[in-house]
C-alpha cells in the first residue's frame, strides 16, 4: 500500500451578523498575486482563473469591508491598499505562528492512519524546533520515499525526548565562540557524549530583525533597550532566546529593561512577520527568516545546528540513510539557497566530548 501524507494548512473566514461566512483563501492568494505582479490580469492568470472572475471577487469583498482593496498608481500599475496588506500580513502571521503545530498534528495523524491500514512505514522519529534546515531536510527524507515523524518543540524539549527514548533524532544549536560552553549547560542534563552522536546540520547566521531601510537606525543588541522599540521574543526554552540572554548578560543588557522581552513566538517566521507587519520594531533569530519577510538583518553571531542521536542506532540502516541524505549534494545546495545557511558540513559526526 501507498504511503499517505497528510497536510493541514489554516483558513479563516468572515463571519457576518447572519452568520453567513465567506472563506478568505481565494482572495487572500489573489491578493499576494495582484502584489507581486502590480496587475490584475497577470494576477488572475498567475491564479488560474479570468479577469472577470478576479474583479469581482475583489469587489465582493470590498463590498463585504466597506473599503476598497486595490487602487492604480500612476507608473505602478495596481498596488493594495492598506487594508489589502493588512490582510495579507495576518495571513502570513497566522501560518507562521500554526505551521509547526500544525505540521507536528499532521505527522501524527498520518503514523496512526498508516497503523490503521497496516502500512508499513516506520520510520526516522524527528524532534526539532521550527527551523528551515530542519524543514529542508523532512522534504528531502520524504521525497525519497522515507517516513518521517515529525514532532516540532523547543531544543530542550527535543534533547529531553531523546533521552526518554521518544525519538530518534533531536535538533538542538550551539553558538560558536564564548558563549558554546554556556549554551550546551542547557541540554547537559539529557546530553552525554558516551551515548550519543552528533550530526553536523548547518552553520547559520542570527542577528537583528529591522523593517525595511532601518528606519529606527538600529545599530546592536544595546538598541533593545530604547523605548521607542518594541520587540518581539521566542518562548522560553528555545535555545534562540537562550543563546539571547547569554548575549544580553554579556553586554550588561537588564531584560526587564526591553519592551516587549516577556512575548513569546513560537517560530523565526512568527517574530519575522510581526516585524513585518508592523506590530514590533525588533526582533532577534535566523537571517532566512528576515529575508523571506522582506527585512533588513543586522548580524550579530554565528552557530551550529546539530543533530543527536544514540550512538548505537548510528550504525544501523534507519539513522544511517538520514546521514547519508545529510551528506548528499543535493541536501547540501538546498541549504546553500537559504540565506545566512552553510550546509558544507552536513551530515557529518561532530566530536562534542569538551562540551558533553
Amino acid at each position: 500500500m501507498h504511503m499517505l501524507t497528510v497536510e493541514i494548512r489554516p483558513d479563516w473566514f468572515l463571519r457576518d451578523a447572519h452568520g453567513s461566512a465567506t472563506a478568505l483563501p481565494a482572495l487572500l492568494a489573489l491578493l499576494g498575486a495582484v502584489s507581486e505582479t502590480g496587475s490584475i490580469s497577470k494576477a488572475a492568470t498567475q491564479g488560474g482563473m479570468s479577469y472577470r472572475h478576479a474583479w469581482g471577487l475583489l469587489q465582493q469583498f470590498s463590498e463585504r469591508f466597506g473599503a476598497a482593496l486595490v487602487h492604480k498608481v500612476r507608473g505602478q500599475g495596481t498596488v493594495l491598499t492598506p487594508l489589502a496588506e493588512k490582510l495579507i500580513w495576518a495571513d502570513r502571521r497566522i501560518g507562521a505562528r500554526l505551521t509547526p503545530l500544525l505540521d507536528s498534528l499532521a505527522s501524527e495523524l498520518q503514523q496512526e492512519l498508516a497503523r490503521v491500514l497496516a502500512a508499513d512505514t516506520r520510520g526516522v522519529r524527528l524532534t526539532a524546533s521550527h527551523g528551515f534546515a530542519v524543514a529542508a531536510l523532512v522534504a528531502q527524507l520524504r521525497e525519497g520515499g522515507g517516513a518521517v515523524d515529525i514532532s516540532y518543540r523547543s531544543s530542550t524539549e527535543a534533547v529531553a525526548a531523546l533521552a526518554r527514548g521518544e525519538c530518534d533524532l533531536a535538533g538542538f544549536h550551539l553558538p560558536l565562540g564564548k558563549f558554546e560552553g554556556a549554551a550546551a549547560a542547557n541540554y547537559r542534563p539529557w546530553l552525554n557524549n558516551g551515548r550519543h552522536a552528533f550530526l553536523h546540520l548547518a552553520f547559520r547566521e542570527l542577528g537583528l530583525f529591522v523593517a525595511p531601510g532601518n528606519p529606527k537606525g538600529v545599530t546592536g543588541l544595546a538598541d533593545l533597550a530604547r523605548p521607542d522599540l518594541r520587540f518581539v521574543n521566542r518562548q522560553h526554552g528555545s535555545g534562540t532566546r537562550v543563546l539571547l540572554e547569554l548575549l544580553l548578560a554579556d553586554r550588561g543588557i537588564d531584560p526587564g529593561a526591553i519592551p516587549g522581552h516577556d512575548s513569546a513566538e513560537f517560530t523565526h517566521a512568527a517574530v519575522a512577520a510581526y516585524v513585518a507587519s508592523g506590530m514590533a520594531d525588533i526582533s532577534f533569530g535566523v537571517e532566512t527568516a528576515a529575508r523571506r519577510f522582506g527585512l533588513g538583518f543586522i548580524p550579530v553571531c554565528r552557530e551550529r545546528y546539530f543533530l543527536a542521536c544514540d550512538r548505537a542506532a548510528l550504525a544501523q540502516p534507519l539513522l544511517a540513510g538520514v546521514a547519508a541524505a545529510m551528506a548528499h549534494e543535493r541536501f547540501r545546495a538546498a541549504l546553500a539557497d537559504l540565506p545566512g545557511y552553510d550546509g558544507t558540513l552536513a551530515g557529518t559526526e561532530d566530536d562534542l566530548s569538551t562540551l558533553f
